[in-house]
């Protein structure tokens, strides 16, 4: 009975090592834009896959399942941030055009100040704004994060007019 066990549980163990290999790119967008720093950043990611073994066992199937990662993910990123909110003082990003001169290649450059001016928006926000930018529907958007796709769609129109603005204000 044991040797069963074991067997499933390595099934199961490299199952969930594909799926993981198979969207870390969702998983990495998340750490970024929840985080400031690469040491953050690898630690949020970990806290992530932790997370969703966790609650591998408890996915059913309902939904997509990178509908269910972004979920798990997102819900990490929020709660640990919340946490350290709490506990350290929150400065405002510092957002200079230099920053992101030294960079040989200009959609390099765009896609830097992108993400840094997407760090600057509410939790809840950016996670609109990164799924919007996966190509994810509006239901999947609205279903992650239990508002209405009418709305999903709503916030979404005002934050590219939000986007835009910033992106000129430090272009």
């Amino acid at each position: 009975m044991q040797l069963n066990y074991t067997s499933t549980l390595a099934s199961k163990e490299k199952e969930f090592a594909q799926l993981i290999k198979d969207n870390q790119g969702l998983i990495i967008k998340v750490s970024r834009l929840y985080t400031n720093s690469l040491e953050d950043e690898e630690d949020l990611f970990q806290e992530i896959v932790l997370q969703l073994w966790r609650s591998y066992d408890s996915f059913k199937g309902n939904s997509k399942i990178s509908t269910w990662m972004y979920r798990v993910a997102l819900n990490t990123a929020i709660t640990l941030f919340r946490k350290k909110s709490k506990s350290l003082p929150t400065n405002e990003l510092d957002i200079n055009h230099a920053d992101f001169i030294e960079d040989d290649d200009e959609k390099q450059q765009q896609v830097s100040l992108l993400y840094t001016v997407i760090k600057t928006l509410p939790n809840v926000e950016r996670a609109i704004v990164m799924m919007y930018l996966d190509d994810l529907p509006y239901k999947d958007i609205a279903e992650n994060l239990g508002i209405t796709e009418v709305n999903a769609r709503v916030k979404m129109n005002r934050l590219k007019k939000t986007l835009k603005e910033q992106m000129e204000k430090y272009a």
